[in-house]
């Protein structure tokens, strides 16, 4: 299994006149080709700047990022991002949103029909082809969105928070849905969340962070078969050591259990 990203030393500080915020810190990880990275930290501590420098639209104050041994490049690299707003287009339906970045990637017509619809299928929204978002559940357009990103074959799926919105039932579901996918299409994914049970039911690994300046507080592996039973206690002591770990950062009270 191959190394799809390298974080080396990346260090990220924001500059306005004479003001400096230190947001990461000297992070150093590795990401494998088809894993599943759950990163978890406190409000504001640069989790979505760190998903920004990895897909190439910030740039890096210090140290280095790679993806497939090359720095990111949003034209050479296809990134597919989800993120907590759906960022759908309104005044288009369902087949007109998953083929918009075929559309920008020079497909043509009949090409961009044939694999939007293939993806529409993959995420159990055959027949609504023509509906447009306001027609639409929250977690239905989440599928809109996840089959939008998949539909470009992304070398690296990057989610920031994509379900927090969503109700308790629905996010789980979502949750099963995702992996589902995950599994079908073998992509790699890094997924940030605050919702600690969430990232162990989904995650090969866990990155937890620090406040900021955010460092690297715990890698996790999370050696559990899948699907996973939330209520075994294996699974409920990796939650409560995640847990444990946000207690000692901040106190915990921002952390969904």
């Amino acid at each position: 299994m191959g190394k799809e990203i390298i974080v080396d030393s990346l260090t990220k500080i924001f500059t306005q006149g004479k003001s400096k915020l230190e947001v990461l810190k000297d992070l150093t990880f590795d990401v494998n080709k088809g894993e599943f990275l759950c990163i978890v930290g406190p409000s504001g501590c640069g989790k979505t700047t760190l998903l920004k420098i990895i897909c190439g639209l910030e740039e890096p104050t210090y140290g280095k990022v790679l993806i497939r041994n090359e720095p990111p490049n949003p034209i050479k690299h296809r990134f597919g991002m989800i993120f907590q707003e759906d960022s759908l287009l309104p005044w288009r339906n369902v087949i007109g949103n998953v083929k918009f970045g075929l559309e920008i990637k020079g497909h043509n017509k009949k090409e961009s029909e044939e694999i939007s619809k293939k993806y529409i299928e993959m995420v159990g929204l055959k027949g609504f082809e023509n509906y447009y978002p306001y027609q639409l559940s929250g977690g239905m357009k989440k599928r809109v969105a996840i089959a939008r990103a998949l539909a470009i074959d992304p070398d690296l799926i990057l989610m920031d928070e994509p379900f927090a919105d969503l109700d308790a039932q629905t996010r789980s579901l979502m949750q099963r849905e995702l992996l589902r996918i995950w599994f079908g299409v073998g992509k790699t994914v890094l997924f940030v969340t605050h919702n600690v049970e969430e990232a162990v039911f989904l995650a090969n690994r866990i990155i937890v962070l620090t406040k900021r300046p955010s460092r690297i507080k715990s890698m996790i592996n999370i050696e559990l078969p899948y699907p996973r039973n939330r209520l075994s206690q294996t699974f409920i002591s990796y939650r409560e050591k995640i847990l444990k770990l946000f207690h000692e950062e901040i106190g915990g009270a921002e952390f969904g259990t």
